[in-house]
């Protein structure tokens, strides 16, 4: 149990009542024998060897060389220069190191602004396979968008950790004046990531609506450049440029906008439960199969078919093509395919 040398970086210990009371029994007694000890403190052995092992990892005990059994605590002051100051040193040179490049960077800031203001013809459709290349035209569109932002995300709720990353960018956007308008599925209304995603968003003038079935996914700064995903890699874009086609699917989001409904009140509060299940029997009557209903209205399949057994039983449907013929006939869920529909 011979002391580990010290490392900036390794994690050290906590100190526990078991090895405050170890240390404080062997200041007043000195040099002790580790036997001994385990049974004046009414510990086992195998629980004073852990004490003792936290205590040398925090250099505050020395095991003697003559003796194995034998150690000497070590005082406090001692232990905090061998542990603490090398740590301290590390966190200044890295101090220094974070400074020496935020001003370096800084100082390129007003060269990539001039440079940016300098008009260049750019292709009106783009391919962009490297995805941190898609990311930073993102950043930058977001950075230079000023009137709005459209946004289309099917597939119901987004990863916590992607959201979390949206919302400073978002945020920002928002602080300088943009409009931004998003549109999710149904099925995104009950996720706990972008249930608390849309109230810090809306909380800042973000505004969000939902529909069964959504186009396709795509986001749009200032009717000027629009992203869509490749068809064939995830990792990769398609940048939009030319006026006409932006324009055109901006149109696209603006008609399902008017279709949707707001993204409040909560999922069970809401038309969008009765807007899914009607949905779904009008997908399962042109015959699609459940994975495929699944996967158009952004949700699990356990959840897909969970909705189609209510759906059958509310019916008294013995298959899914006859529910389908049955809520036709019977009037139900009829007229909300499209769900509410407010003012844009």
């Amino acid at each position: 149990m011979e002391p580990i040398p010290a490392d900036p970086e390794a994690p050290l210990p906590q100190l526990t009542e078991r090895e405050l009371t170890v240390f404080r029994w062997m200041s007043r007694h000195g040099e002790v024998d580790s036997g001994a000890a385990a049974q004046v403190l009414e510990m086992g052995h195998q629980e004073l060897d852990d004490a003792l092992a936290v205590l040398a990892r925090l250099r505050l005990v020395r095991r003697l060389p003559e003796s194995p059994r034998r150690y000497s605590p070590v005082p406090p002051e001692s232990a905090l220069a061998e542990l603490v100051t090398p740590r301290e040193l590390a966190l200044r040179r890295q101090l220094a190191e974070t400074e020496r490049l935020r001003d370096e960077l800084t100082l390129l800031a007003p060269v990539y602004a001039e440079a940016r203001r300098v008009d260049q013809p750019r292709p009106p459709l783009q391919e962009v396979r490297e995805l941190e290349t898609v990311v930073g035209l993102i950043s930058d569109a977001s950075l230079r968008c000023r009137e709005e932002v459209r946004t289309c995300q099917p597939g119901g709720g987004r990863a916590p950790k992607l959201l979390e990353q949206a919302y400073a960018r978002d945020r920002d956007m928002l602080q300088r004046g943009v409009r931004m308008r998003t549109l999710y599925q149904h099925t995104a209304r009950h996720h706990p990531a972008t249930q608390e995603y849309v109230r810090r968003m809306t909380g800042e003038g973000a505004e969000v609506r939902t529909l069964s079935e959504l186009f396709g996914r795509m986001i749009a700064f200032d009717r000027e450049v629009l992203f869509l995903p490749h068809q064939s890699d995830v990792n990769a874009a398609i940048v939009v440029r030319d006026p006409s086609t932006v324009g055109y699917l901006c149109a696209v989001f603006d008609h399902a906008w008017s279709l949707a409904t707001p993204y409040s009140p909560a999922w069970s509060e809401s038309a969008a439960r009765e807007d899914v299940k009607s949905a779904i029997i009008r997908l399962l009557a042109q015959g699609m199969k459940d994975e495929v209903v699944a996967r158009r209205l952004g949700m699990s399949l356990r959840t897909c078919r969970k909705h189609i057994a209510e759906i059958m039983e509310q019916l008294g449907a013995y298959s899914r093509f006859q529910a389908g013929y049955l809520a036709r006939v019977q009037g139900v869920y009829e007229g909300r395919a499209g769900g509410a529909r407010p003012r844009a």
